[in-house]
């Protein structure tokens, strides 16, 4: 049976530690592309001297030419400028604008069939401009955010209760970034409802320290930002695609009248599978919860606008 193919553009921390999480779960061959001459190639190379210890099956490529790329049945768009400290998602707007149009474009024109996963930040804007870059169906485009943000989520509700982290399901939906919406009545330990574990300055707390986990890392590194939950966030989702599992995982979709939102891309529960987004999963939510979503799809609405896309 051929392996499936996944190209990763962008060579960097994100994309590189994607590849090397893919190769290791045995999920896909690799392309990895980027603009810089010999890095693709360099850190390919390094991941497959590492081939014989960790006996992975796939083999990775480097490459700086789309040609090689052709054929990908998921492509996932890293490339970009990371947040340096003090940077808003906002501040890398249109920077990051300009190279999600080129790369998109390319890797769409080389692999037509792929489901594209975009990690770009900011990533719910970036994730609608690929959607009109590529001319592909919403389904078959979206992007990483809630299941990065869940997960912070998780580690947060587990850092302050102590419990295991298998017994936590985390959920964030919203936009990747300030006006993302951690849901602590969804989020459980052993089932039960954080709201029903922990008073409400706690929950408050932990919500925070949510929506700011990213700015946290960077804060803390001084230059760059998070890598290795961002990447193994993509490639749950790269699996479950592969898998055509039906996995239900906070994605940045398209809404279209969901939770009475139109015309945005935002996380929320989706079900994933081999041609992209299967169905948008809506669960019930309280006024104050729906509010604050449809709040943040406002925010992300007013930045595609000035983007004039």
């Amino acid at each position: 049976m051929t392996q499936p193919k996944v190209t990763v553009v962008g060579a960097g921390q994100v994309g590189a530690t994607t590849a090397f999480l893919l190769l290791n779960k045995g999920i896909a061959d690799v392309v990895m592309i980027d603009v810089a001459e010999g890095l693709p190639q360099g850190k390919a190379l390094d991941m497959m001297h590492s081939r014989s210890v960790e006996r992975f099956a796939p083999v990775v490529t480097g490459s700086n030419d789309y040609g090689d790329t052709a054929g990908s049945d998921v492509v996932v768009v890293t490339a970009g400028l990371p947040r340096k400290p003090g940077m808003t998602r906002d501040d890398l707007l249109a920077a990051n604008g300009a190279i999600v149009r080129s790369v998109v474009g390319a890797a769409v024109e080389a692999s037509p069939d792929a489901i594209v996963i975009c990690v770009t930040n900011p990533l719910d804007v970036m994730t609608y401009l690929g959607w009109k870059v590529s001319g592909l169906p919403s389904g078959r485009i979206f992007g990483m955010g809630g299941v990065l943000d869940s997960a912070r989520f998780a580690y947060a509700i587990a850092e302050e209760t102590g419990a295991s982290i298998d017994t936590i399901d985390g959920l964030a939906v919203g936009a990747h970034g300030d006006a993302m919406v951690p849901l602590p009545r969804q989020s459980t330990v052993d089932g039960v409802p954080l709201t029903d574990l922990l008073s409400p300055e706690r929950v408050e707390a932990l919500v925070q320290r949510t929506v700011f986990g990213g700015a946290e890392v960077v804060a803390l590194l001084k230059t760059g930002s998070a890598f290795y939950a961002p990447a193994a966030s993509v490639t749950a989702m790269v699996e479950a695609v592969l898998g055509d599992t039906g996995a239900i995982l906070p994605s940045c979709v398209h809404l279209n009248g969901e939770y009475g939102i139109s015309d945005v891309y935002l996380s929320v529960p989706a079900a994933l599978g081999r041609q992209g987004v299967r169905r948008v999963v809506e669960i019930e939510l309280d006024d104050a919860e729906l509010a604050a979503l449809q709040a943040s799809a406002a925010t992300v609405a007013e930045t595609v606008a000035a983007l004039g896309i």
